[in-house]
């Protein structure tokens, strides 16, 4: 068995971003990385957009250059699962049965893309978007001569596929079962606008409507709603979320339920195991204080950075301002603050003009704005969140005063 000063399961952005800043916080001990996927680390986000349309090659998304690893003396197990922890022997057990000690374990394993599970899931041509497997599956489709496609969720995923799909000339339905898009993430001001933009762009957008199941043989060949009606299709992209890869954090007594619950440095109720990323539920102050999981590579990131830290011995409570950001067509969303529990909303600008943004207050205070194709308000915007301005709203909807004046 070989022990390592810092094992980090999870090679995505999370844990990648743990092993660099480890490094440049001075740490100078061992550090082996562990993942189930078979490369090196590389960004998620380009799996939906630019790698599906065909725009980057995979090695313009590596995190990372494949020889950075090595020469930063960070290893790298991949195409490995870890099955188990064994907190008091300070070791976890790989899918293969190999041990591997450690003195301190961080945990970036992130989710798995939440899969169908109506009759008719398990068909071929049936996709997610998580990983690079899943998209070069649905690119071998496309190059197969798929042409007729249901997208499945309405949420980021989802609509960004769909937007894709339409670029390369497919004839795309997207099914939502709530009765507007993004309704996790946005008010009603964006969904509607997102709604009559992939309209506009010849996407069939069904709302309310729920999947009964698929059709086909061994390949699907449509989806049947709960109304009876059947949508012929060539392939079904699902994007209805993740599910939370804790499984062995869970079966070794660490607390949580939605994830695995962690401290303001990201500790989890297990000695010397910290856990980042989409998995990790902690009180976030942009959330009103509500424990939440925030699926972003902000947050990935800055959970990242917090852990080094105290790793290093400079313990700083995570304490990031969450953002995010979408491309759908020749639109950018951008988003700063969570949109939790607002009260009211402000359009500032324009829809039709397709550039505007909707800012979310709680009790007259900013806690968070969308800009689409408005990238200063959303930088202006973001300080509002940060200082947790009072502004009135009928400034906010001043497009001849800049956010940046409210603070």
């Amino acid at each position: 068995m070989t022990r390592y000063d810092v094992v980090i399961v999870g090679t995505g952005h999370g844990g990648a971003q743990a092993a660099i800043a480890l490094r440049q916080n001075g740490f100078e001990g061992s550090i082996q990385m562990i993942g189930r996927d078979a490369n090196p680390p590389y960004e998620r986000p380009p799996l939906s957009k630019e790698y599906l349309a065909g725009e980057k090659p995979f090695e313009r998304i590596l995190i990372r250059p494949a020889q950075f690893w090595a020469d930063k003396d960070i290893g790298l197990t991949l195409g490995e699962t870890v099955s188990k922890i064994e907190p008091e022997l300070k070791e976890v057990v790989l899918g293969s049965g190999e041990r591997v000690g450690y003195g301190r374990l961080i945990w970036s394993a992130g989710g798995d893309a939440r899969r169908l599970s109506c009759p008719g899931s398990h068909l071929d041509g049936v996709h997610a978007v998580r990983d690079r497997r899943d998209v070069q599956n649905l690119k071998a489709d496309l190059d197969a001569g798929a042409e007729k496609f249901v997208v499945i969720g309405g949420g980021y995923i989802g609509l960004e596929a769909a937007a894709v799909l339409r670029k390369l000339g497919c004839d795309v339905t997207l099914v939502e079962a709530e009765g507007r898009l993004l309704s996790r993430v946005a008010g009603e001001d964006m969904s509607r606008f997102f709604a009559e933009e992939h309209r506009r762009q010849g996407v069939d957008v069904r709302l309310g409507c729920q999947v009964e199941r698929l059709e086909g043989d061994d390949r699907v060949t449509g989806v049947t709603l709960a109304d009876g009606e059947t949508i012929p299709c060539d392939a079904v992209v699902a994007g209805i979320g993740i599910v939370p890869s804790v499984g062995p954090l869970i079966a070794a007594g660490a607390a949580g339920a939605n994830g695995v619950d962690v401290s303001d440095i990201c500790h989890t109720s297990l000695e010397k195991v910290y856990a980042i990323g989409d998995c990790a539920a902690h009180a976030n102050p942009y959330a009103n204080g509500a424990v939440v999981r925030l699926e972003s590579v902000q947050n990935a990131n800055d959970m990242a950075t917090t852990v080094a830290k105290a790793i290093c011995g400079d313990p700083q409570p995570y304490d990031a301002m969450p953002w995010f950001w979408s491309n759908q067509y020749d639109l950018k969303l951008q988003t700063a603050g969570l949109s939790v529990d607002y009260d009211t909303t402000v359009l500032r600008g324009n829809p039709e003009e397709r550039s505007f943004s909707v800012i979310y207050l709680r009790d007259g205070v900013v806690i968070a704005v969308d800009a689409v194709n408005r990238t200063k308000d959303y930088a202006q915007g973001g300080k509002l969140v940060k200082v947790r301005a009072q502004v009135a709203p009928e400034l906010l909807m001043d497009t001849d005063v800049p956010l940046k004046e409210m603070l």
